[in-house]
């Protein structure tokens, strides 16, 4: 990607993080300044991975520190959940899956037509996250009142 393919595809990923984030968790979300994220290192504790295929191929992902993770959940299922389990498996899972739709369909505006795989997620401290593609990957940090999350694109 170059700096006016970056802009081009950050913009719905930034609109869909902050609409599904405070829609479905009623949270206010802060978006940082992207950057080129260059290891693997997950910058979380619970990960949602997702392909995407179609005018680009590659993978998009949701990383969540603990903190952050169990306040979105919590807010999203009205209950206050203290430890990391299928609950909040499931939830990164269902907010990568909405995160990614709805970018899809902000690029698909701008005419990029992509198709979504079914999201994975991985969970626990300093894990790897092995994007598809050789492509830089572009790392947009948010943050919220509970925590902070990081998303990654990876497109060619």
């Amino acid at each position: 990607m170059n700096v006016k393919e970056d802009a081009k595809i950050v913009r719905p990923f930034l609109d869909a993080v902050q609409n599904v984030i405070s829609t479905m968790a009623m949270i206010e979300v802060t978006p940082g300044k992207p950057f080129v994220k260059k290891d693997t290192t997950a910058h979380g504790d619970v990960t949602g991975v997702i392909s995407m295929s179609g005018d680009r191929d590659g993978t998009i992902s949701v990383t969540f520190t603990r903190d952050c993770a169990l306040s979105v959940v919590s807010n999203m299922l009205g209950e206050k959940l203290t430890e990391m389990d299928g609950d909040i498996r499931d939830a990164v899972g269902e907010l990568t899956n909405m995160i990614s739709g709805q970018a899809r369909r902000g690029l698909q505006q701008d005419g990029l037509t992509m198709e979504a795989g079914i999201p994975t997620v991985v969970m626990g401290q300093n894990h790897s996250i092995s994007h598809m593609t050789k492509d830089p990957i572009l790392a947009i940090p948010f943050s919220t009142p509970g925590g902070t999350f990081t998303v990654e694109v990876s497109l060619e």
